[in-house]
């Protein structure tokens, strides 16, 4: 026996209201788009140092395989050639006021430079680098080169040839390896072997 509902007539009905449909959270697909926009981003930062790193060890390997010696090696719009290596020294220069000593000993390095190119070109040997045997670095010493060179800065023409020696103050019992060559101060280098 089913009992009857009792309905109280006299009562006000509740309307019904559907419930609304759940709300899907959107915040983990935000945050994932986020997440996968940085490590995007991030991998493209490595993938262009990667790259760049890339590039620049090619151009280190390239500019460290010397070419052997006596052989004319060029660098932008100069052509070198290493005619001669003298014995170390301790002192270059006859005048007594512009006279230098080594605070090693000076690696002297007789070079012919000719200009390659089409429009003259300044050729400066504060440009060129020595490298020892351990693959340590050693700067022309302009100071000291003041002493073998009737100028330091010289403005080449094109076609035109001049000789040079460049002079480096390396630690007593240094073995010099070879010379790297430059055009200007950013051009890439060009090495040539000294034995």
């Amino acid at each position: 026996m089913s009992h009857p509902q009792h309905t109280n007539p006299g009562a006000p009905q509740q309307p019904y209201y559907p419930q609304p449909p759940k709300k899907r959270k959107v915040w983990p697909w935000v945050l994932g788009g986020f997440l996968l926009a940085v490590l995007a981003l991030f991998g493209g930062c490595v993938a262009l140092i990667g790259g760049a790193a890339n590039e620049v060890a090619k151009s280190e390997q390239a500019r460290s395989v010397a070419a052997p010696a006596g052989t004319e090696v060029r660098d932008g719009k100069f052509a070198f050639t290493v005619t001669q290596v003298d014995p170390p020294v301790r002192t270059v220069g006859d005048n007594p006021y512009l006279q230098k000593t080594a605070q090693g000993e000076f690696v002297l390095v007789h070079v012919e430079v000719t200009n390659v190119g089409d429009v003259a070109q300044q050729y400066f040997g504060a440009n060129q680098k020595l490298i020892d045997a351990q693959g340590r670095e050693f700067a022309n010493d302009t100071s000291a080169e003041i002493n073998v060179n009737d100028e330091l800065v010289a403005e080449i023409n094109p076609g035109n040839k001049i000789s040079m020696v460049l002079v480096f103050d390396v630690p007593t019992g240094t073995d010099p390896a070879a010379v790297e060559f430059h055009d200007s101060a950013f051009s890439n280098g060009a090495r040539v072997a000294l034995k």
